[in-house]
C-alpha cells in the first residue's frame, strides 16, 4: 500500500508539472473554460461466467480548461449492476463507456476527455461470495485526468494530446462496484479533420493496483474512430475499442460502436451510441446517451 500511495503521489506530481509548464501568466486572462456532462450507459453480457450481468453507469463529468491546450477532468460515477459475477469497475473502465473523441471540433460540443478501455471476464467474481447473486448500486471509482495539447492540428499534422490519469478506489470492492485499488494511466490522442471527415486514435497503458479480490493486470488499450459531419450540428461516427486482458484468465477486449453527436444549442451537446462486443470478456451489447453543457 505504501508503494502504491507513493506511485500515486508521483503521478500527481507529474500532473502538477504539466500545469506549471503549460500555463503562462497571460493565458489565464480570459478565464478557464468549464463544461459538465451527465451520462446514462447500459451494458449487458455474461463475460465468460455463464451468468448475465446487466450494468448501468451514470457518470457526472466536470472539465476545466485553463488554457486552449490544457484540460483537467474529474469523473464521479454512480453504478448499478444486477449481480456481482464481474466487477463493474473493471468492466466499464476509467471514464466509462462514452470514451472517444470528445471536444473534437469547434462546432461539435463536448468535454475534453478520453478513456482507457477495460472489462471484466473469466470465471472470477470480484465480490464477497455472499453477495455473488445480489444486485448492488453506489458510487464507483472516481477518475481524475490531466491532458495537454502538445502539437496543434495543422494542414497535414494531427492534433496530439497526451494525458495522465489516476483512478481512486472509492467504489465498494466487496459489492463489485470498484477494484479497491489505485490505478494510473497514460495515453496519447491523435485527431485530424479533412473536410467534413473527422478521425481520431488513442493509444494508452494502464497500471492497475493490487486487489485482494481480483487478479488485476496492467493493460494496453487502443481506440479509434472516424465520422462524417452531415451538417454543422450532426456527426455520426464508427468507433472501435480494444485492449489487452485487464484480468488474469480473461480474454482481450474488442467492441465496435455506432455513435452520433448532435449540437442541440451553441452550448449543449448530445451524444448517443449503440455497441457490440466481439470477445468473451467484452459486453454482448452496450448503449448510452450523455448531455454536455459548456459554460
Amino acid at each position: 500500500m505504501t508503494n502504491k500511495l507513493h506511485r500515486c503521489e508521483v503521478w500527481f506530481g507529474l500532473m502538477l508539472a504539466v500545469v506549471a509548464l503549460a500555463i503562462p501568466g497571460p493565458a489565464m486572462g480570459a478565464g478557464p473554460a468549464v463544461s459538465a456532462s451527465l451520462g446514462f450507459e447500459f451494458a449487458s453480457g455474461d463475460y465468460g461466467t455463464g451468468t448475465t450481468t446487466r450494468s448501468i453507469y451514470l457518470p457526472f463529468t466536470l472539465t476545466v480548461a485553463p488554457t486552449e491546450r490544457l484540460g483537467f477532468t474529474l469523473e464521479v460515477p454512480y453504478v448499478y449492476q444486477s449481480n456481482s459475477a464481474v466487477n463493474t469497475g473493471v468492466l466499464l473502465g476509467s471514464g466509462g463507456q462514452m470514451a472517444g473523441m470528445r471536444k473534437e471540433t469547434a462546432v461539435m460540443s463536448g468535454s475534453m476527455g478520453g478513456s482507457s478501455s477495460g472489462s471484466g471476464g473469466g470465471s472470477m467474481s470480484s465480490a464477497n461470495p455472499d453477495n455473488y447473486g445480489r444486485s448492488a448500486s453506489g458510487v464507483g471509482d472516481v477518475t481524475a485526468k490531466a491532458g495537454y495539447v502538445l502539437v496543434e492540428e495543422g494542414e497535414l499534422m494531427p492534433r496530439i494530446r497526451p494525458y495522465l490519469s489516476v483512478k481512486f478506489p472509492t467504489g465498494d470492492k466487496d459489492r463489485a462496484l470498484g477494484t479497491g485499488s489505485f490505478d494510473e494511466g497514460a495515453a496519447v490522442e491523435f485527431f485530424k479533420q479533412l473536410g467534413n471527415w473527422y478521425s481520431f486514435a488513442e493509444l494508452g497503458y494502464t497500471f492497475q493496483g493490487h486487489s485482494s479480490v481480483l487478479p488485476l493486470k496492467d493493460y494496453a488499450s487502443f481506440n479509434a474512430g472516424t465520422g462524417y459531419a452531415v451538417s454543422e450540428k450532426l456527426l455520426p461516427m464508427l468507433i472501435v475499442k480494444t485492449s489487452t486482458a485487464p484480468i488474469s484468465g480473461s480474454s482481450d477486449l474488442l467492441e465496435t460502436r455506432l455513435k452520433v453527436k448532435y449540437l442541440a444549442t451553441k452550448n449543449t451537446g448530445i451524444e448517443a451510441y449503440a455497441g457490440k462486443g466481439w470477445t468473451r470478456s467484452s459486453p454482448d451489447f452496450t448503449s448510452g446517451v450523455s448531455v454536455t453543457y459548456d459554460f
